[in-house]
C-alpha cells in the first residue's frame, strides 16, 4: 500500500494559496472518474449546488444530495465519487491566504465548520440560505477570475462573509468573533496539546492537567462548544490515525498498537473494535476491498 497521496499544489493558475473552481469543470476535466482517497495541506470548501454520489472524509461517508456544503481541514483525507455531474465551487485556500488577506487563524480556529477528526458531516441549509452562501461564492469566482486591484483583499472579505454565514447554521453554539473567549482559548490549547501528545497520552486527565484546570472544566469547555467530551474527542483523534496507517501503510497490528501508544496490541484491538465495531484487520480487508 502506498503512502496517501498529499496535494500541496494548488490547481489553479498563478496563485500557492487560493483558488476557486466550478466542480462541473472538475467533473470534465477528470471525465467524470473519482479521485483516488487524499489529504489536502489547505482547507477546502465544496458548495454543492447539484448533485448525486457520496464524499468521504476519513473513512466517514456522506450522502451526496443538493444544497450541501463540505468543509474539509487541512490533513484529512477525502475522496468524492459522483454518480453524475456536480454542480457548485470547490474553494481552497492556505493559511498564508488567510494572514495575507486580513483574516486571523484565531477566526478559523474558533470556527464550528472544519472538524479534524471524527464526523466532518455537510451543512445542509434551507434554499434561502444556501443562495446566500452561493452568492459570496459567485462574487468570489468573478474576483478570481478578475484583474481587479487587491481582488485578494475583496475575496478574503467575502470569504469571510461566507464562512459566517455557514457558522451560523451549525447546531452547535455559533461562535462569537469579536474576542477569543476563555473557554476558545481553553479549547485551541486543547486541541494543540491532543495533536501533539495522543499518540502517547490517551487520558483527559494529562490534558487538563497540562492546561492547569480540571478534568470536568475541560469536559464541559469540550463540550459546549464540540458537542462532544474532551475524552471522545482524544478517541477520535487516536482512531482517525490508526485508519490511515491501516489504509495507507503496510505496518502491522503490533506495530501501529505502538505506534499508538498501547502497551498490548491485543487492548489495541479491544480499543478499536469498539469504537468501530471492526477489528483492525477487518478494518484493513474492508476498506482495500472496497
Amino acid at each position: 500500500m502506498a503512502t496517501v497521496k498529499t496535494y500541496q499544489e494548488f490547481n489553479v493558475r498563478n496563485q500557492a494559496s487560493f483558488g476557486i473552481s466550478k466542480m462541473q469543470d472538475i467533473y470534465i476535466r477528470r471525465k467524470g472518474k473519482p479521485d483516488e482517497p487524499h489529504r489536502h495541506e489547505y482547507y477546502t470548501i465544496l458548495i454543492i449546488k447539484k448533485g448525486k454520489g457520496t464524499h468521504r472524509i476519513d473513512f466517514n461517508t456522506y450522502k451526496v444530495a443538493d444544497h450541501q456544503i463540505y468543509f474539509v481541514a487541512p490533513g484529512q483525507v477525502h475522496q468524492l465519487i459522483e454518480e453524475e455531474m456536480t454542480e457548485g465551487f470547490s474553494m481552497v485556500f492556505s493559511n498564508q491566504f488567510l494572514m495575507e488577506n486580513a483574516i486571523s487563524l484565531q477566526f478559523i480556529d474558533n470556527l464550528n465548520l472544519f472538524q479534524n477528526y471524527g464526523q466532518s458531516p455537510p451543512l445542509t441549509p434551507d434554499e434561502e440560505h444556501f443562495a446566500e452562501i452561493e452568492r459570496f461564492a459567485v462574487e468570489i469566482f468573478k474576483l478570481f477570475n478578475s484583474q481587479t486591484a487587491m481582488k485578494f483583499l475583496s475575496i478574503g472579505a467575502f470569504l469571510k462573509l461566507l464562512l459566517i454565514e455557514c457558522n451560523t447554521l451549525c447546531a452547535v453554539n455559533p461562535i462569537e468573533f469579536q474576542v477569543e473567549s476563555a473557554s476558545n482559548k481553553i479549547l485551541k490549547s486543547f486541541k494543540n496539546t491532543v495533536d501533539s501528545n495522543f499518540k502517547k497520552n490517551h487520558s483527559v486527565a494529562f490534558y487538563a492537567d497540562a492546561l492547569f484546570i480540571t478534568p470536568d472544566h475541560l469536559n464541559r469547555t469540550v463540550k459546549a462548544k464540540l458537542g462532544k467530551t474532551a475524552k471522545e474527542y482524544v478517541q477520535a483523534r487516536i482512531i482517525t490515525e490508526a485508519k490511515r496507517l491501516l489504509y495507507f501503510t503496510n505496518l502491522s497490528n503490533k506495530e501501529i498498537a505502538y505506534e499508538m501508544g498501547f502497551d498490548e496490541p491485543a487492548n489495541f484491538s479491544a480499543f478499536f473494535k469498539k469504537n468501530t465495531q471492526l477489528s483492525p484487520s477487518d478494518f484493513r480487508k474492508q476498506e482495500i476491498s472496497a
